[in-house]
């Protein structure tokens, strides 16, 4: 579900900025992509002008942790662990061009298109979103189609967070905004089912 909710907001945010974009500006949508920016200096690796989606963090939504374990059916009840509500927070670089005289500002753009994009929706799912190939995949449930809804917010880091995550991820800093994903919801399709007690039996112990 993280891999869908990712693509979902991916897939989307490259048609815009495609559609956006500078004459001048090379970029197309195959350059919006999700991957490790850890990775931009490594050897092998081609994450030069780009925009790359990157997970960081994940953490669980505490307000819908104590979810009910149990539910009624024909014969019984069903216990099953409530599902793993997850708020994902995500970092969008754009990467710079290696050859172009502009690349900071190319980059600079790219990104204000970004934040002008999540400005303009902040709510997702597979039906408000015309451009997800999610929507045409047969491969994946429509159940898991419908539950996919995610909730976008910008996530402002200080100086010294930002210190620590690039940091952290060896690389140069370029330029880049983090938001949150709220409500990637996470479950497993198995429980456990015992019938109804109709009744009640009592024993009295003789001394």
């Amino acid at each position: 579900m993280i891999g869908l909710a990712l693509k979902l907001l991916r897939d989307e945010l490259s048609h815009y900025v495609f559609q956006n974009k500078r004459p001048t500006d090379s970029i197309t949508e195959d350059d919006i992509i999700l991957h490790n920016i850890a990775l931009m200096e490594s050897e092998g690796q081609d994450l030069n002008n780009k925009i790359v989606i990157t997970l960081v963090n994940t953490e669980e939504e505490s307000t819908l942790k104590n979810g009910r374990h149990t539910s009624k059916t024909i014969s019984g009840v069903r216990y099953i662990e409530p599902p793993v509500f997850l708020n994902l927070y995500i970092l969008i670089s754009a990467t710079l061009g290696q050859d172009l005289q502009d690349a900071y500002e190319f980059a600079l753009h790219r990104l204000s298109l970004v934040i002008q994009f999540f400005q303009a929706k902040k709510t997702f799912s597979v039906k408000n979103s015309p451009f997800t190939t999610i929507s045409s995949d047969n491969n994946i449930p429509q159940e898991i189609k419908d539950e996919l809804r995610l909730n976008i917010e910008l996530y402002t880091l200080t100086f010294e967070q930002i210190n620590h995550l690039w940091g952290s991820l060896g690389g140069k800093q370029v330029p880049f905004s983090m938001y949150k994903v709220r409500l990637v919801k996470i479950h497993e399709n198995t429980s456990d089912e015992a019938p109804l007690i109709e009744e009640i039996e009592r024993t009295e112990n003789s001394n």
